[in-house]
């Protein structure tokens, strides 16, 4: 076997040490996020571990085919844990209720390069495009099975952060762990079929809504729009039917950086950050409101008034445009 990291060992040996795990992820969580946290638990169950996933929010309906067994719960109070994974998390923070208070041992898995390392055993990689990818090594290493379920899993954390292998993070690697997933079992059809093509009404009532909006600026570098309580309740959409809007403004051929405002309460903007030149890097945008992520996809949650929120933020893409 390839060299690996020492952390990898000694994930695997405080896993094998424990009898209880809590495999828990960000608010909101994504495809990544889910996949991975999903993943994780259902190999860590086939290796006679006591394990169970918690998110802070609901998991989105068209990731739900990963979840057959209804692992995925709500927190609850009062469990110990003698270890708690957190995947895809940034921050601690973001982690929210899901957060055990009593636990001996937290592991961070992540790709995210602004990852605070909040850990006892944190095992962070920004080479790769997603979570999935590092679960994936993680399983083949440690040596537990990977089952078409847990492929599937994998594969839909892959490819939802890659923008389907679109986005520039994508590297070669992240090509062969997908090829070596459709091999274990993962069905591509099903994953594709449940995650790009099974759009619920209200998310295209929100689209429609996102074209009759958006806006741009900055010579059309810039594209952007606003997401308010009431286009919710308008639409009947809910938050988990903003996942992958931003990209459709992303893809107008002029625009550089696409940003989405959306309203979490009248003096607090969540902001995500989209972009398509190497040269401009939205996590160092979003740096500066306290945010972070990847060089071409970020985020922040901002307080102030939304006005004020969006001058700042825009400004700081111009000023990022104009360097380069």
């Amino acid at each position: 076997m390839k060299p690996h990291p020492k952390i990898i060992d000694r994930i695997v040996s405080a896993i094998g040490e424990s009898k209880s795990i809590c495999v828990v992820g960000h608010v909101r969580p994504d495809g990544d996020c889910i996949g991975s946290q999903l993943a994780l638990a259902m190999a860590l169950q086939n290796d006679g571990k006591n394990v169970v996933c918690w998110n802070e929010d609901l998991m989105p309906q068209k990731y739900a085919f990963m979840d057959p067994e209804k692992i995925m719960m709500k927190p609850r109070r009062g469990h110990e844990f003698d270890c708690v994974i957190a995947t895809d998390c940034a921050t601690l923070e973001r982690l929210g209720s899901a957060l055990p208070s009593k636990r001996k041992t937290l592991i961070n898995i992540d790709h995210h390069q602004s990852n605070t390392r909040y850990g006892d055993l944190n095992w962070i990689s920004g080479r790769e495009a997603s979570t999935g990818e590092l679960i994936f090594r993680l399983l083949k290493i440690a040596g537990w099975r990977i089952t078409p379920p847990i492929a599937d899993c994998l594969f839909t954390a892959v490819s939802t952060d890659t923008g389907s292998f679109q986005y520039p993070t994508t590297k070669p690697l992240t090509y062969h762990t997908a090829g070596e997933l459709v091999k274990l079992g993962a069905n591509l059809g099903m994953v594709c079929h449940e995650v790009y093509q099974s759009y619920p009404l209200p998310r295209v009532r929100l689209l429609k809504h996102l074209y009759n909006h958006f806006r741009l600026t900055c010579d059309d570098k810039i594209a952007y729009f606003w997401l308010k309580k009431n286009d919710f309740a308008r639409t009947g959409a809910n938050r988990s039917d903003t996942e992958g809007l931003i990209d459709h403004i992303r893809a107008i051929e002029p625009v550089v950086v696409a940003a989405v405002f959306e309203e979490v309460d009248p003096d607090l903007t969540r902001v995500s950050l989209r972009s398509k030149s190497d040269k401009v890097d939205v996590n160092k945008i979003a740096a500066q409101f306290g945010g972070g992520g990847h060089s071409a996809a970020a985020g922040a949650r901002i307080a102030g008034h939304p006005l004020s929120v969006q001058r700042r933020v825009v400004g700081a893409i111009k000023k990022a445009l104009k360097s380069i």
